[in-house]
């Protein structure tokens, strides 16, 4: 009797943590699709109403913050990625007398997947926790609070500068990522593994299409969105002083990195049902 109960409350605890884990995440869903609602009417709002203006200089500002400082890790992070991915593909193709495929492989991985993929989990880490934490403090010094007393919207001029920051700046450094990443592998694939350039060249231009690169780049505008809206939710849910912004800043690059790949994983199936991979 005594192990049936105590395996009936092992069952009722893991349960129970599963059901509280699920509706947290409905919770955070929840939260920030209204954010992402709240963003867009501000956004359409300025385009409709004079008297309504998002900062441009807010969000110039959050776009060299967010995106230019993160150039160099993006940049020095795809480049190593390009290398490792052009060496570890040359031996089992030169087996079947195939290494000058390694172009072809690397562009087609690189534009579909690994540019955006990249450039997404370091601008988490580089920005996403940054923004969240910044957020949090201003939270824990009640400064979103003196802003709702002087009718200030805290999604207009705190969400909606750094979601644009984060979409743009992506985006871009996608487009950078992309071409750094393919730029080792040339370089790998030229000067080590003596493939000819304009062999390799023509093998990457053979191989890709316009597709893979429009691909890889609207996978980067959404994991940009993703990135600033779990940012912004993140710090705005902030509680219990210095301990909830640490909290806040784990949780999102925990999130944010989670909720990417999840996205990968959608885009990816839904472009390979329609042919496009």
């Amino acid at each position: 009797m005594a192990g049936e109960a105590g395996g009936d409350n092992f069952v009722i605890g893991v349960l129970g943590f599963i059901g509280k884990r699920a509706l947290s995440m409905l919770d955070q869903i929840g939260t920030s699709m209204w954010l992402l609602m709240e963003a867009v009417t501000w956004v359409v709002r300025s385009m409709t109403h004079r008297k309504v203006r998002i900062g441009r200089r807010a969000i110039v500002s959050q776009m060299v913050r967010v995106g230019v400082r993160s150039v160099f890790i993006v940049g020095l992070v795809s480049g190593c990625v390009g290398f490792i991915l052009a060496l570890q593909m040359s031996p089992p193709l030169d087996d079947f007398g195939q290494k000058d495929k390694v172009a072809n492989i690397t562009g087609v991985a690189v534009l579909r997947e690994l540019g955006p993929l990249i450039a997404a989990i370091v601008l988490t880490g580089f920005a996403g926790a940054a923004i969240a934490a910044e957020i949090g403090t201003m939270v824990v010094g009640e400064e979103i609070e003196a802003l709702e007393a002087h009718a200030l919207n805290p999604v207009r001029f705190l969400v909606v500068p750094r979601v644009i920051a984060t979409v743009v700046s992506m985006t871009c450094l996608a487009v950078f990522s992309d071409w750094m990443a393919i730029s080792a592998g040339y370089l790998v694939g030229v000067y080590a593994l003596g493939i000819e350039g304009e062999v390799y060249i023509q093998n990457t231009l053979d191989q890709v299409e316009m597709v893979d690169f429009l691909t890889g780049i609207g996978k980067a505008t959404v994991f940009g969105l993703l990135i600033g809206l779990i940012s912004c939710m993140n710090g705005l849910r902030v509680t219990g002083g210095a301990a909830g912004v640490g909290n806040a800043t784990t949780g999102t690059v925990v999130q944010s990195i989670v909720a990417i790949i999840i996205a990968d994983l959608v885009f990816t199936g839904i472009f390979y049902s329609l042919g496009w991979v």
